[in-house]
């Protein structure tokens, strides 16, 4: 069984910038695809991007594209999310999650899960 765990999450002010890791532990990370999804409490869990293990097939939610990139290094089992120009709006645990199928846009088409981090964008 793999186990995500997931870093790098904190407090930042408006237009600053993050970078969590995800990094996975017990075998090589499960299925081709793994996807950053954020929930606010008391919402739906929220498709942030996704991103093919050999670094390709990247896709953001409209609401990140062209501030946050998905990155992975293969040699340490880790996916990356850095986050820039935050917004107040961007507040949330952020999940990764691993055995994603293609085209992955819902919690529901992912098999495994780390336990999130907190983003808090506030001044």
């Amino acid at each position: 069984q793999v186990q995500l765990r997931e870093s790098g999450g904190g407090l930042v002010q408006p237009g600053g910038s993050l970078r969590l890791s995800c990094e996975a532990s017990g075998r090589t990370f499960p299925g081709y695809y793994a996807a950053w999804f954020r929930q606010v409490p008391g919402t739906r869990r929220e498709f942030v991007g996704r991103v093919g293990w050999r670094g390709d097939g990247t896709y953001y939610a409209d609401s990140v594209k062209g501030r946050f990139t998905i990155s992975t290094d293969n040699a340490k089992k880790t996916m990356y999310l850095q986050m820039n120009s935050l917004k107040s709006e961007d507040t949330a645990v952020y999940y990764c999650a691993a055995d994603c199928e293609d085209g992955t846009k819902r919690p529901s088409q992912c098999a495994d899960w780390g336990r999130g981090t907190r983003v808090t964008v506030s001044s």
